[in-house]
């Protein structure tokens, strides 16, 4: 009988901030992943500036490629296509990752296979456990995003609650900026929360009428504003730990109710988190405490593989290889891209 060959992606992820490469053998084993980070760049403008990030996305882009073929220990002989982020995110710094998977798939005539960012936060987890299969449920929490899918296979998605507002990780920053903290965001507050009282100040829990999966934070943000607002007209001073605690609890509870309830309604006893405020250590926490309670399986990622980096897209980009899907060289950048739901 013959051997199976395996399957060698070459993945490239440059949505936002962070210029990403690495090397992904059969969707679930990472022989490489080199992430070049901006944020000390960004953290001098209190937030990414899309023209800075495209223009560092071109200069780090072929060194990190390069890199991380090394440290895969394989030449683009080896390769078996090429994946790259082409949706959502900044347009510019897309263009970059598009661009060059498109000019390697070319000269090395690797197919090329287009990633939804997404796509690939969720398939962070599949690297993380080697077991987890669909269906599931998981929790998509970043910067941009705040959605509830029901993944039915390693293709099929079914968006059934999502951000009417402003994403977690958004409400994050703006929180962060207002207390003093800085940017990022959400690494801040989860910092300073630890040293703070999450009963010390109520903020508001949002629900969306006839919607029970759906999110809202712009409520619980403009009660943090307001709340900073009425202690400076009154005087009174500002405990930043607890405020960054107490805006941060209420935020967890809201994306673990949501989330739990979602698992028991579809009857799916598994649930996994991705996206960069899924390395948030409180929701890690509660969300751990109520998955024991529900007797529901809790799969999350590392942190290294909930911020963006490029091995999520290799494993992502193994599976939309693997039923067929191939981009041909007009592939282009979407900021807005959709998740696909069948």
């Amino acid at each position: 009988m013959e051997e199976k060959k395996d399957i060698l992606i070459l993945a490239i992820e440059s949505s936002c901030d962070e210029t990403a490469a690495a090397v992904v053998k059969n969707g679930r084993e990472v022989l490489s992943n080199v992430i070049s980070s901006q944020i000390a760049l960004h953290t001098l403008y209190g937030g990414v500036v899309p023209e800075i990030a495209s223009r560092k996305h071109i200069e780090n882009i072929n060194g990190v490629i390069l890199q991380a073929l090394e440290d895969a220990n394989v030449t683009l002989k080896d390769l078996s296509a090429i994946g790259v982020t082409y949706g959502p995110g900044l347009v510019g710094a897309l263009l970059v990752g598009v661009a060059e998977a498109k000019a390697i798939s070319y000269a090395a005539k690797l197919p090329l296979v287009g990633v939804h960012h997404i796509e690939g936060h969720i398939a962070a987890n599949y690297i993380e456990d080697k077991e987890l299969t669909p269906p599931f449920v998981c929790l998509v929490v970043s910067g941009g995003h705040t959605h509830l899918v029901v993944v039915k296979d390693y293709d099929c998605y079914e968006i059934i609650g999502r951000t009417r507002d402003d994403a977690a990780g958004e409400a994050f920053d703006k929180v962060a900026r207002a207390i003093g903290l800085g940017y990022p965001g959400g690494p801040k507050i989860d910092k300073a929360a630890r040293e703070g009282n999450p009963e010390a100040i109520h903020f508001p829990r949002a629900k969306v009428a006839d919607a029970p999966y759906d999110f809202s934070f712009s409520g619980v943000k403009s009660a943090v504003l307001n709340y900073l607002n009425g202690c400076k007209m009154k005087g009174e001073p500002i405990i930043e730990a607890d405020v960054a605690a107490s805006f941060q609890r209420a935020v967890c509870e809201v994306l673990v109710s949501h989330a739990v309830q979602a698992v028991k309604d579809y009857h799916l006893p598994k649930l996994a988190l991705a996206g960069g405020v899924a390395s948030n250590s409180e929701l890690r926490r509660l969300m751990k405490e109520a998955c024991e309670r529900e007797g529901i399986a809790f799969y999350y990622p590392s942190p290294g593989l909930c911020t963006d980096n490029a091995a999520m897209i290799g494993a992502a980009a193994y599976y939309e290889y693997q039923k067929g899907t191939r981009h041909g060289l007009d592939l282009n950048a979407v900021p807005n891209l959709k998740l696909l739901e069948r």
